[in-house]
């Protein structure tokens, strides 16, 4: 069963391979280049341009070099530490994530040459995925990268989810929530975004660096209210936040600016896609199979207890399904962090429903981050069975004092619980898989 688990795991982040999925969604036909259901006549473009950024966006950047060759005149992305590639034409920065550092400051300054280049007659390719709003720092001054950094460290540290996350980085950037489509016009832009936010919502997946962005800086100071760590971040930040609220700044871009009539934004991976192929797999060694979300949010240790409920039912009266049975389910938690411990949501969703699946019989729980990296930490999650805590107590592990302090990595290694891919190099959320009852 448990290589049953990581097999559906494996072909989850297999169908979110980012440079197939470029391709599939990107082709040449009659010296046109075809995205969706656009048609860009290649000689009609002085120049192609390349600015992108996010953990997949080494391989998103590869298929276009792979298609467009000789024709990209220049490029560059800012890709996390250990997630590039090598490249002929475009550029590869590798940078700080998710608290940003001064390789994705100068980076992002590259990026925003290559857009301010643009002229009326070139195309700009924008490859954009996960990790994106960390890659690419722009504060704009006063505020600085130190102030960004404190700022990005509190937001994690306070359970914020993605949302509002980027909702505060836009605001503190001079790149993200539109405006690198401002700054490219009136040049064509095509952006390229493999999505890792709930609900694939455009102006979230890398803080929408070529999308209208509909957070403002009310909502911005809202959020941090509500988090509970506005007197905490810089004074700077309150600062440029408060001037934005009164109007003294002026806001991202919105819908109907002119900045965006020659912008074309499309979704080349998701987080449901990736499901869907975990679950084609999961069927194919036999197991009964159903996808519960692919939008399931909250916090991990909760979202790991409707899991183990869901195990409970099926073995208790065989709802929704009977065994051999497999839940998938997708999405992105968070983690409000109480300890200082190692670890990550997916490596928190385990040891918490390690906990509710105690002592059940064929009972597995899986949940990797499809980036390959889960928090600070080498591991992409982690795996529990009925026994984990059996044989926790047997090391001398108690599991309740890992999870106060928030060290689920520490609980696991040792038991060999960790889930270790390396990086993926892509980046469409998390993959959560549930399996009840052996296929004979």
């Amino acid at each position: 069963m448990r290589a049953d688990a990581l097999g559906i795991f494996r072909a989850a982040l297999a169908a979110a391979d980012p440079q197939r999925a470029v391709l599939n969604h990107l082709r040449i036909e009659g010296g046109r280049l075809i995205a969706g259901r656009r048609r860009y006549p290649l000689n009609g473009f002085r120049r192609i341009l390349v600015a992108g950024a996010g953990k997949a966006s080494a391989p998103m950047a590869k298929a276009l070099e792979d298609l467009l060759g000789t024709r990209i005149t220049t490029g560059s992305i800012n890709t996390k530490y250990g997630h590039g590639a090598r490249l002929r034409r475009i550029q590869v920065v590798e940078c700080g994530h998710p608290v940003p550092d001064s390789n994705g400051l100068a980076g992002t300054g590259r990026l925003m040459e290559i857009a301010r280049s643009a002229g009326r007659d070139d195309l700009l390719i924008c490859p954009i995925s996960g990790g994106a709003s960390a890659l690419t720092p722009a504060p704009p001054p006063p505020v600085t990268l130190s102030d960004m950094q404190r700022t990005t460290e509190l937001l994690l540290r306070s359970g914020a989810d993605i949302h509002e996350i980027n909702t505060v980085r836009k605001h503190l950037s001079a790149f993200q929530g539109g405006q690198l489509a401002r700054m490219a016009a009136p040049a064509t832009v095509l952006s390229l975004l493999l999505s890792d936010v709930i609900g694939d919502d455009l102006d979230v997946i890398g803080s929408g660096p070529s999308v209208p962005d509909r957070s403002t800086f009310a909502g911005t100071v809202d959020t941090l209210q509500r988090r509970g760590i506005w007197k905490s971040v810089p004074s700077r930040v309150r600062a440029r936040l408060a001037q934005g609220c009164a109007g003294a700044i002026p806001e991202t871009p919105k819908p109907g600016d002119p900045a965006f009539r020659k912008v074309h934004n499309i979704v080349v991976g998701s987080n449901r896609l990736a499901i869907a192929a975990g679950a084609k797999k999961a069927r194919e060694l036999g197991y009964r199979t159903l996808v519960l979300s692919s939008v399931m949010e909250g916090e991990s240790r909760e979202v790991a207890g409707v899991h183990a409920a869901i195990a409970k039912e099926i073995l208790a009266s065989g709802n929704p399904l009977r065994a051999p049975a497999c839940i998938i389910s997708g999405g992105e938690t968070t983690v409000t962090l109480h300890g200082r411990g190692k670890g990550g949501r997916n490596q928190e969703f385990a040891l918490a429903g390690a906990a509710g699946i105690e002592g059940l019989k064929d009972v597995i729980l899986l949940s990797g981050g499809t980036d390959g990296t889960d928090g600070p930490t080498d591991a992409a999650g982690a795996m529990a069975t009925g026994d984990t805590l059996r044989r926790a107590e047997a090391l001398g592990l108690d599991w309740r004092a890992f999870l106060n302090r928030n060290d689920s990595y520490h609980f696991f290694e040792p038991l060999g619980g960790l889930i270790r891919t390396g990086p993926t190099r892509t980046n469409v959320m998390d993959v959560r898989i549930l399996l009840v009852g052996r296929v004979h």
